[in-house]
């Protein structure tokens, strides 16, 4: 007989919605906040309810924030002419754990994709179009995913932004660091090739 603990069973079946999270993971997670002083798990539930209520959209470059705009947008260091356009506010956090980038964002908040219903009414394009056309933009960097959606949502965008003027580069995609070109696919050496530069 196997005695099913409602509270353990609903904690799990939340858990196991969180992306990665599958349902031995669920119950190891459902075990192991059981297991935490009391302190620490309200301490848990009190930041998913804080972050839940406080952070939101930017509404200059749709990244997440606790204060609008974000702490990006207000920062008066970083170039007001580059634009880097990526699909989620995760792709701004891994941009920016480069440090080699020093402009603006602009976060879609998704991609295209006819399969699932999404077209460009759905994704924050419009608002990259007045945003290109209000402001001193000389250059956009399309930084979406190297798959099927992030190809053609970068293509989209790209050829409406030929029409404003702005120069629209894509960034390079290839053979990762440490990579081992007998691994790799066609697709990703065909890429590799095409954003081969001089030495």
């Amino acid at each position: 007989m196997n005695p099913v603990i409602e509270p353990i069973a609903r904690l799990c079946a939340q858990l196991s919605k969180l992306p990665g999270i599958g349902a031995k993971s669920a119950q190891r997670l459902a075990f192991h906040i059981l297991d935490i002083p009391e302190n620490q798990a309200r301490e848990l539930a009190e930041s998913i309810k804080r972050a839940r209520e406080q952070v939101r959209f930017c509404s200059v470059c749709g990244n997440y924030t606790d204060a609008d705009p974000c702490s990006i947008c207000r920062d008066k260091t970083r170039s007001d002419s580059v634009l880097c356009v990526v699909k989620d506010a995760r792709d701004v956090l891994a941009m920016e754990k480069t440090r080699e980038f020093n402009g603006r964002y602009h976060v879609l908040q998704g991609i295209l994709s006819p399969m699932d219903g999404i077209g460009p009414d759905d994704i924050r394009i419009k608002e990259l179009l007045e945003r290109v056309e209000k402001s001193d933009v000389k250059e956009v960097i399309l930084a979406t995913n190297p798959d099927v959606e992030g190809e053609a949502t970068a293509v989209y965008i790209s050829r409406l932004l030929k029409q404003s003027g702005v120069h629209v580069t894509r960034i390079a995609h290839g053979i990762p660091v440490g990579g081992n070109l007998e691994y790799m696919d066609e697709i990703t050496l065909a890429k590799a090739m095409e954003g081969r530069r001089e030495m």
